[in-house]
């Protein structure tokens, strides 16, 4: 990958809904600081295609339609992510095509990484005492889990079955504490008035939180770019300011995109 380390990193939005890629670009532009690393490419599925993928045959008949427009876009990307959160096909359906060279990543899977990473690291702080991390330690292994808020109920069972395949094994309980949804599609996050977004949202953190030591929101679609605060508010309206500041939110398109960035820059 040495050699594709100065081009931009293609962001695929599957669907074709213009204003989510929109949304997208408009929630990641401002985190990319790097100036001598190049901008992103953003791309939509072109019609005829998916406007809402709400089904593991919406994610498969997307796949179809979108990987002829990607294959010729692959040399000068190097590395691609996979804007749908779901374990969507296109992942390993790029991946002959890239040849080894190049990382191809879902945000859906960057997210549940993100998440373990979070909630099984021991943070160590230089002239921290023992008593301190101890406390703190105590602290993180009440909240050692992470969940997901998705759209449409659909995606309780498919991400669900999708964690499972991640992991390696439905015995997660200790690591995943389910999926909740809004009972919106990821067209409606944009097209619905912001307040019952908003409400819909904040009652789906709620009652995810509600299972138990969660210290992990994945946020379950790219339509909820730009929505962290809004989960915020729910995480410290449902426990608290003190434990509801703590919980990490999980953006896969934020925490992907840099894990690429990471890698093309590292070489691997």
């Amino acid at each position: 990958m040495g050699s594709s380390t100065r081009l931009p990193i293609l962001i695929v939005n599957p669907n074709t809904t213009e204003t989510m890629t929109k949304s997208v670009e408009a929630m990641l532009s401002p985190l990319l600081t790097d100036t001598s690393f190049p901008k992103p490419t953003y791309f939509t599925c072109p019609y005829p295609g998916i406007a809402s993928i709400n089904s593991s045959h919406d994610c498969h008949q997307s796949a179809t339609i979108i990987l002829p427009h990607l294959i010729p876009l692959l040399a000068s990307h190097s590395a691609v992510l996979i804007a749908c959160y779901s374990h969507h096909p296109l992942v390993q359906q790029l991946l002959p095509y890239t040849k080894g060279e190049k990382a191809v990543l879902g945000i859906f899977e960057a997210s549940v990484l993100s998440s373990i990473a979070n909630l099984t690291s021991t943070l160590r702080v230089e002239g921290q005492s023992e008593r301190d991390r101890d406390q703190q330690a105590a602290i993180k292994s009440k909240r050692a889990r992470f969940g997901i808020v998705s759209t449409g109920k659909v995606w309780e069972l498919l991400l669900t079955q999708a964690v499972d395949t991640f992991l390696g094994t439905s015995d997660n309980s200790a690591l995943f504490a389910g999926v909740e949804t809004t009972g919106l599609t990821a067209v409606e996050l944009h097209d619905s008035s912001p307040e019952l977004v908003k409400e819909r949202t904040k009652d789906a953190v709620k009652r995810l939180l509600r299972n138990g030591d969660v210290g992990a929101v994945c946020l379950g679609c790219a339509g909820f770019a730009g929505m962290d605060q809004t989960v915020r508010e729910a995480a410290v309206e449902e426990l608290g300011a003190a434990e509801g500041e703590r919980v990490k939110i999980i953006d896969g398109v934020k925490v992907g995109y840099f894990m690429l960035e990471g890698m093309v820059k590292t070489g691997l």
